[in-house]
């Protein structure tokens, strides 16, 4: 008695549906993952930052990062800032003399220069590696003066921890993710 040959048709047929099946799945799978990076990517394009209009000048921010000397920086928005000859973010109340002295200035690391433009008109610029983000020279020219001092998290210094240790207890709630292509809040007027 003679066996029939397998017909080749037939074998290519299944080998076809078996090989489909397998790239399907594979596909499928390649699909799911890329996906899953492509979220994980998303997350990753995003900083902390600060919202100056919510800013409570709290002092958080010096003493609950992570690093030390803290990643947020006071910074200046020149174009808010009176020049004035007795700066409210730079004198301590009831100054003794208008000079640069310790005992008279607001900052307790003299991260603030002070420069003479012309009588009677001084600018102030922050010296970040000094500053310590504690806000006292922020709180002082927003509430007396312009408010052209305002907080922000230096992304060449931060590590940008996934939940941000001065984010939670933040007394403002200003902290937000924000996206890395624009990570930073340009303030453009007084509070």
């Amino acid at each position: 008695m003679s066996h029939a040959a397998p017909n080749p048709s037939s074998v290519s047929r299944r080998q076809f549906l078996r090989e489909g099946m397998r790239l399907a799945a594979m596909t499928g799978a390649g699909a799911f993952v890329g996906l899953s990076i492509g979220r994980t990517g998303a997350r990753e394009n995003y900083v902390w930052q600060i919202d100056p209009s919510k800013c409570v000048y709290c002092g958080n921010c010096a003493t609950a990062c992570v690093l030390k000397p803290s990643a947020v920086k006071c910074v200046q928005a020149y174009e808010i800032c009176g020049y004035c000859d007795l700066c409210t973010g730079y004198f301590v109340p009831e100054p003794n003399a208008l000079n640069t002295g310790a005992e008279n200035q607001v900052c307790p690391t003299a991260a603030i220069e002070r420069k003479f433009i012309e009588d009677p008109y001084y600018e102030y610029n922050i010296i970040e590696s000094l500053c310590i983000g504690c806000a006292k020279c922020v709180e002082g020219c927003t509430r007396f003066g312009n408010g052209s001092f305002y907080l922000q998290v230096r992304h060449d210094r931060c590590v940008n921890c996934n939940e941000c240790s001065i984010a939670r207890v933040c007394a403002g709630d200003a902290f937000r993710r924000v996206p890395a292509s624009n990570p930073y809040f340009l303030k453009t007027s007084a509070h």
